[in-house]
C-alpha cells in the first residue's frame, strides 16, 4: 500500500475495529475523507485481507444482535440486511446462530406478553387476535408460526 493511504487505511481500520461495518459503509466513510474510487477499492480490499472487514460476519453480528436485543422476525432482519447490499449468500447464511427453538421461545414470549397487555385494554377476543397478529407481523415473524402460536394461546 502506498505511503499516502496509510494513515487513511488505519483510520478506517479503526472504524471497522469500532464495530462491524459494510463494504459500502466503508466506502461512504472513505469518500467523507475524500478518498479517490480507485484508491478506496485499495483501501478495502487491504481491509478484508487484513480481517478487519467481513460481510458474512457482520451479517451474523447484526442478525443475532437484532434478534437478541430488539427481538425482531427473521422477515424484518432480512428486510433490513437487503437494504445493505449483501451478497445472497450473505443474506441466506446470516440466521445460522438463531437455533430454532429460540426463535419460537422468543416468539411465545413475545406472544404472552402482548396478549397480556391487550386483555387489560380490550375484551373483544377478535379483536384481540387481530391486534397479535399484527404486532407479531410487525416484529417480522413468518405468518406460518404466527398463526400457531395465536391458535395455541387463543383456541
Amino acid at each position: 500500500m502506498e505511503a499516502h493511504l496509510k494513515g487513511v487505511y488505519l483510520k478506517a481500520a479503526s472504524y471497522c475495529a469500532y464495530q462491524e461495518r459494510t463494504h459500502e459503509e466503508v466506502r461512504k466513510k472513505l469518500k467523507a475523507l475524500y478518498v479517490e474510487d480507485d484508491d478506496c477499492e485499495v483501501i478495502i480490499s487491504q481491509l478484508i485481507v487484513d480481517n478487519y472487514l467481513n460481510e458474512q460476519r457482520y451479517a451474523e453480528t447484526f442478525a443475532g444482535g437484532k434478534f437478541r436485543i430488539k427481538k425482531w422476525g427473521k422477515r424484518k432482519i432480512l428486510f433490513e440486511l437487503k437494504k445493505k447490499h449483501l451478497s445472497e449468500y450473505t443474506l441466506r447464511t446470516a440466521f445460522k446462530d438463531i437455533k430454532e427453538d429460540d426463535y419460537q421461545a422468543t416468539l411465545t414470549k413475545l406472544a404472552r406478553t402482548k396478549l397480556e397487555s391487550l386483555f387489560k385494554s380490550e375484551s373483544n377476543r377478535l379483536l384481540v387476535k387481530k391486534k397479535l397478529v399484527t404486532y407479531l407481523l410487525q416484529k417480522g415473524y413468518e405468518q406460518e408460526i404466527i398463526w400457531k402460536e395465536v391458535t395455541k394461546l387463543l383456541p
